[in-house]
């Protein structure tokens, strides 16, 4: 009989393992075997927890996404944070650094390429691209009008992405994250500045 209270700790050890493996040996060798070695725990609970490998692969994307969520909602739950602040948080959110970490880029990359064949993970990268854009769209109408928050918020989230997959594959990961959210701030500030509702009164 296991133990009261050892399913989610388990989950979380093969969720963990899952990152791991797939960072060091990528996606189509990350196997059953390899994953619950890591973990330390039998090949049998993947199966009893996540019904397989697919729905354990599943799970580590929900986790990956959920920890961006939690990074932003950490900066932003105090309440009193304005709408530029806020904007702010979700760049730091998305160059935390979790985000930045070996496992998770490496993982990240892995899950985006495999989404291009897998229609489960190409949803749930739909479901993080919408919220990126949701989360600068509602910061951002507070300060402009509606249309132009929109296509702000769509130009930054392909410049967040697209800084974030360049400092993944640099040779200077560090500083190239460092470098990656001071521009995609630095943007954002230009934007409000340039439409901002307060320079159009």
């Amino acid at each position: 009989m296991p133990k009261i209270g050892m399913e989610p700790l388990r989950r979380q050890q093969l969720i963990q393992a899952t990152i791991d493996v797939v960072a060091e040996v990528g996606l189509q060798g990350a196997t059953i075997n390899l994953i619950s070695g890591k973990a330390g725990l039998s090949s049998g609970i993947i199966s009893h927890y996540f019904g397989g490998k697919q729905g354990l692969i599943e799970a580590s994307v929900r986790h990956l996404l959920d920890q961006l969520k939690d990074s932003l909602l950490s900066q932003v739950s105090h309440g009193n944070v304005s709408p530029t602040d806020r904007l702010m948080a979700i760049i730091d959110s998305n160059f935390s650094p979790f985000q930045r970490s070996d496992s998770a880029t490496k993982t990240w990359l892995c899950f985006w390429a495999q989404a291009m064949h897998d229609n489960e993970l190409r949803r749930l990268q739909n479901v993080n691209s919408r919220r990126l854009v949701s989360n600068l769209r509602f910061s951002l109408k507070a300060l402009m009008e509606r249309e132009k928050a929109e296509q702000i918020a769509q130009y930054s989230a392909a410049l967040i992405d697209g800084f974030w997959l360049r400092s993944v594959l640099s040779e200077s990961t560090a500083q190239k994250f460092d470098q990656a959210s001071r521009f995609c701030k630095q943007y954002i500030l230009d934007m409000i500045e340039q439409h901002g509702a307060a320079n159009h009164v």
